[in-house]
């Protein structure tokens, strides 16, 4: 079972941890590779001393809410930290601008890639069952902004994060250094079924060898898991190995198919626990970690697509905003040690 912590005694939690930095948020996109067999779609977020230019918002559609930003804004000359985004199955870079918006007023910049195979805007089957490239296509984004200052500014190649939700999480736990056992999974699926997980075997390829390598990128420092998926596919030897600091968050409300003490807590139980803390949050959901919705997007998404309202449902009393600020007060509190923002 996931432990649960509200890490006491944590200085990194401390109020002066979260004071705002004064910079606005900049907004970039931007095509890696567009004519390659794998082109990847950049969204940046990043602080910027502008604040006479207008700020539009971005990330919008007729479900979700998007966040405020200054398009194209010329970013700040000092090196920052940079926070990598890994969006779950079937979502898009928008899920986590949030957080994005969260860490910028910190300090951070911020890049989320939509993944090709899995995201809104490409569902190709082939590209869905090469899941190990996921990881590379963060390690891409990492490459691209390192080389080019103009998208966001001059990156601290010794502060990088990962943050994943759903399988994201998967994601940014292959690239700490997780390896995935094909048969491990295969077996785990005949004894402790996770339903969503084990259902998307064929879809995902996840009996195909070639998952099984090696994806860690030794520049990331740290790790942030939100409700991650697919988790019990990774050897423990593999999870115990792994000696960045990592932060796992899981959601207490069970929807029905992915229960955290299966994915969440899996994870928790095999990291070391000298460098890694376990956080349940009970009334959260496994969608309470994406983007704010509208008052009548479930309505919408029903119409459309009956059964896929509940990603805009709640798992008890609070808002999912309220739940925003728990998440980012836990995320940033604990990047604050691991990558400083402002050392």
């Amino acid at each position: 079972m996931l432990k649960s912590a509200l890490l006491t005694g944590g200085l990194w939690l401390s109020a002066t941890t979260l004071a705002l930095s004064a910079a606005a948020i900049g907004f970039q996109e931007t095509d890696l590779d567009k004519d390659g067999s794998r082109p990847l779609h950049v969204a940046v977020w990043y602080p910027v001393h502008d604040r006479a230019s207008p700020a539009v918002t971005v990330g919008e559609n007729a479900v979700f809410y998007g966040i405020d930003a200054i398009r194209d804004a010329a970013p700040t000359s000092e090196a920052r930290p940079l926070v990598v985004l890994s969006h779950g199955y079937g979502g898009s870079w928008r899920n986590l601008n949030w957080l994005a918006s969260a860490l910028v007023q910190q300090g951070y910049i911020v890049a989320a890639t939509d993944h090709p195979g899995t995201t809104t805007f490409n569902k190709d089957a082939a590209q869905a069952a090469t899941l190990w490239e996921r990881p590379r296509d963060l390690s891409r984004v990492i490459d691209a902004l390192i080389a080019d200052p103009h998208l966001a500014g001059r990156i601290d190649a010794k502060r990088i994060a990962a943050i994943g939700h759903s399988l994201g999480g998967w994601t940014i736990s292959a690239l700490a250094g997780g390896r995935f056992d094909t048969r491990q999974f295969e077996k785990d699926c005949q004894t402790h079924t996770s339903p969503r997980a084990c259902n998307l075997a064929a879809e995902l390829g996840l009996g195909d060898s070639r998952l099984e390598r090696d994806m860690a990128d030794p520049r990331i420092a740290t790790f942030v898991s939100l409700d991650l998926g697919l988790a019990r596919g990774f050897s423990p030897k593999s999870l115990a190995d792994i000696q960045s600091p990592f932060l796992v968050i899981g959601a207490g409300t069970d929807i029905g198919d992915m229960p955290a003490r299966l994915e969440s807590g899996y994870l928790a139980q095999h990291l070391p626990k000298a460098t890694s803390t376990s956080v349940e949050i009970p009334d959260a959901m496994h969608f309470s970690f994406m983007q704010l919705c509208k008052p009548d997007a479930v309505a919408l998404i029903e119409e459309e697509t009956p059964g896929d309202g509940i990603v805009c449902k709640e798992g008890g009393t609070r808002r999912r905003e309220e739940v925003h600020r728990e998440v980012a007060f836990l995320v940033i509190g604990f990047l604050a040690t691991a990558i400083p923002a402002n050392p």
